[in-house]
């Protein structure tokens, strides 16, 4: 048996009709198959892979750190360069008040952790999220992931959770004083893209304080200069309590994070002991990779590349059979007529050797993603090849 065979054998399968793509190698933006036929990448992993495959600054700092040492001790016991270094460089780039970092292995473990702190800090336990945001298939996050579809073959789920429509102003009054937290994303991401206006997110920002309940921000899919800005909250002059960041933050190795002020994480640590504690959270060599990552986006500035690509995509993907283009940098959601049309498109691009795919939410919209390191020359390569395929499919 070869190994696609053994894929279907052997691994845990998520639905009826997986790509079964069997990818050789990576680098850049672009993967190559078995067979040797090469993908440009245009959704990076999900927003995962920032800085593209196997970037030459990530992989030198994996090496050296797995010169040193793996695995040590769980999480938070023992001094680890590689995780002090990462957490001082995140502290230096966030607002005052984000400079207390808890290190976990994904985004969906990083909103466990937030909510759990919320609960503690407060001692309240309502909770406040969104129709249609996306935060993790755990059981805690599935609970705040707003859309049912995802959600009722695993009830009862959380108690205590209240899911509101994103944007709606008019719906903020139900944030009130037994409400420990709000968590929203920045910018939903399988929503298909769907960026707040700022009216809203100050308003949710100001009934927060009013209330005295934690914000709580998931930019696992927005953080990372992936929207146009270091962080996606900047769009909107607010910061948030607590911050939620994952996927891009490794630059292809599984790691999450929360951050929030040292007054309120310490509250993990006490009342119990060990209120939340993770094994292999904060691995070295991941967090050796992110802090690497981390680096490549600050020196180079890719959150202005994403608004610079932004721009280039918007004058490019005009046809008549695209009804539109949302989103904000490189986190882009291109429409079609319904899910048939989207779902043939997006076959053919991968005929033609480019990997995208849909929203979970939004099945009528193709996800544009790239890695932050794609330029323009590669950008109107896409392009082509996404129009090429538009027109392929409506012959």
């Amino acid at each position: 048996m070869n190994d696609r065979d053994l894929f279907f054998r052997y691994l845990a399968q998520t639905s009826p009709f997986p790509l079964s793509l069997e990818i050789g190698s990576a680098e850049g933006i672009y993967m190559t198959g078995s067979d040797g036929k090469r993908y440009l990448d245009l959704i990076s992993g999900i927003s995962v892979s920032a800085v593209g495959h196997r970037h030459p600054a990530v992989v030198a700092a994996i090496r050296e750190q797995l010169d040193k040492y793996m695995h040590l001790m769980v999480y938070g016991e023992l001094v680890q360069s590689a995780q002090v270094g990462l957490a001082r460089l995140l502290a230096d780039h966030l607002p005052p008040g984000l400079d207390n970092v808890y290190l976990l292995n994904s985004g969906s473990e990083a909103v466990e952790g937030a909510v759990k702190l919320a609960k503690r800090y407060t001692r309240r336990t309502g909770m406040i999220a969104f129709r249609n945001g996306y935060h993790g298939s755990s059981h805690g996050a599935l609970s705040l992931t707003g859309h049912e579809g995802l959600k009722r073959a695993f009830r009862p789920l959380l108690p205590g959770i209240h899911h509101l429509d994103y944007g709606s102003i008019d719906q903020l009054g139900q944030i009130d004083r037994h409400t420990a937290c709000v968590v929203a994303e920045s910018i939903q991401g399988e929503a298909g893209a769907v960026v707040p206006s700022r009216d809203f997110m100050q308003a949710l920002r100001q009934r927060c304080t009013e209330t005295g309940t934690l914000l709580v921000l998931d930019e696992i899919q927005a953080g990372m200069g992936r929207t146009g800005k270091l962080w996606a909250f900047e769009h909107f002059d607010i910061r948030p309590d607590v911050l939620i960041l994952a996927k891009g933050l490794g630059g292809g190795m599984p790691i999450g994070a929360f951050i929030a002020g040292r007054e309120i994480m310490q509250c993990l640590t006490a009342d119990p002991v060990l209120g939340h504690i993770s094994t292999f959270g904060g691995n070295a060599v991941c967090a050796a990779s992110a802090r690497a990552t981390l680096k490549v986006i600050l020196d180079n500035r890719l959150w202005e590349n994403a608004l610079a690509m932004e721009s280039i995509f918007r004058d490019r993907l005009r046809h008549p059979a695209i009804k539109g283009i949302r989103g904000q940098g490189l986190l882009l959601a291109l429409e079609f007529e319904d899910f048939g049309q989207n779902s043939r498109v997006i076959a053919q691009c991968l005929r033609n050797g480019l990997l995208t795919d849909w929203f979970l939410f939004s099945d009528r919209h193709m996800r544009i993603a790239p890695p932050l390191v794609i330029n323009s020359e590669q950008l109107h390569h896409a392009c082509d090849m996404i129009l090429q395929s538009v027109d392929e499919t409506a012959m």
